[in-house]
């Protein structure tokens, strides 16, 4: 029986420069007591657009720094906080891992869920879904949520302000939006919310990668210098909404697997978004359909400066073999691969990408 087709996305999204001023009016149908789950870095540079959004009301707003990782104690210890206080609407600040805290909390306690992201670093602010880790920040599960968040909400005054590595490492995680889906959908894979790859879905994952190529370099520049433009306003969306609706809906492929391989090395390396990149690539490798449309991308990737060698990643060829082991193992979405991959295969596609990037560099310098 053919996959029933599904398609799911934020109930509100709201962008712009100073959007944060208008958070309260734009959500105060959804209850009058708030907890505000915020890293230490978001509330300093939210705080105040936040309570000049509310003025006058009598609002309960309760703001809470978070411990830094989505752990089961983490959630639990802010989960007391809106029974005690009878809170109505949870709102996640910061990054993805402030995002999965307040997601999770929300779905346990029944509440409204809203989204304030103030690093573009990943597509966590519309996904339907958050990474748990335990309390010894090992990796606990992917929890799945039955709806994404209820309200996303993105200043992007506060994203050009934020440092630009964050930004880059979005876009590439986006970069590997199109390639998943498109790989996805002709292997009638499921998505990520457990249904068929509608034809909406793909046009935005498509949208996604067209808007990196045009815009990506000036994004860059304009946060490297903290101004607001159509470019960086093209790839905050990119980034945030195209990507996160994208995956959501259009599934994930080599790229994403080839990020968890790096992960479960557990030492530290290139952030997710610059692995999901080089994992790309790689997926592009395997393909080997198109050559062009891997010098397309790689020549993005080298204009903002996402990774193009093992060494940037920060894997050595000694790590390479573990990587694809973990890559392929069972359940991991590498095997919505055309014909699947072995572990013999990835693990050559890694190294041919380094090989041949290496190449490309010092041609780039002579």
């Amino acid at each position: 029986m053919k996959n029933l087709l599904l398609m799911r996305a934020p109930l509100k999204y709201i962008q712009g420069s100073n959007a944060l001023k208008h958070f309260y009016e734009n959500i105060k149908e959804f209850g009058n007591n708030y907890l505000f789950i915020c890293s230490n870095s978001a509330y300093k540079s939210t705080h105040d657009l936040i309570e000049e959004s509310f003025k006058d009301s009598k609002t309960k707003r309760i703001y809470k720094i978070f411990g830094g990782i989505s752990s089961v104690g983490e959630i639990n210890k802010m989960r007391e906080i809106v029974r005690n206080e009878k809170i109505d609407v949870v709102v996640g600040v910061g990054g993805g891992s402030a995002i999965d805290t307040s997601k999770a909390t929300a779905y346990y306690e029944k509440k409204r869920i809203a989204i304030i992201p103030t690093v573009c670093a990943t597509d966590a602010p519309c996904t339907g879904l958050s990474v748990i880790y335990n309390d010894d920040h090992t990796f606990n599960s992917y929890l799945f949520y039955p709806n994404n968040p209820d309200f996303v909400l993105v200043d992007s005054l506060v994203i050009a302000n934020a440092p630009t590595k964050f930004l880059v490492a979005g876009m590439g995680d986006a970069l590997g939006t199109y390639f998943e889906a498109r790989e996805c959908y002709k292997t009638s894979s499921l998505s990520l919310e457990n249904g068929g790859i509608t034809l909406s879905s793909l046009a935005l994952c498509k949208l996604c990668y067209e808007t990196l190529l045009k815009c990506g370099k000036e994004a860059k520049i304009s946060c490297d210098n903290h101004l607001v433009t159509p470019e960086l306003e093209a790839i905050i969306e990119a980034n945030t909404y195209l990507s996160g609706v994208g995956a959501d809906n259009g599934g994930l492929c080599v790229a994403h697997s080839f990020y968890n391989g790096v992960s479960s090395l557990g030492k530290k390396t290139a952030m997710h978004g610059c692995c999901v990149a080089y994992g790309t690539l790689v997926q592009l490798v395997l393909e080997n359909n198109d050559k062009e449309e891997f010098n397309t991308v790689r020549e993005f990737m080298h204009s903002v400066g996402l990774p193009l060698t093992l060494e940037e990643v920060g894997i050595t060829k000694e790590d390479v073999h573990k990587v694809a082991v973990a890559s392929c193992a069972n359940g991991e979405t590498i095997h919505n691969f055309s014909g699947d991959v072995s572990v013999k295969e990835l693990e050559d596609a890694i190294l041919l990408v380094d090989a041949i990037n290496k190449e490309y560099l010092k041609e780039s310098f002579r």
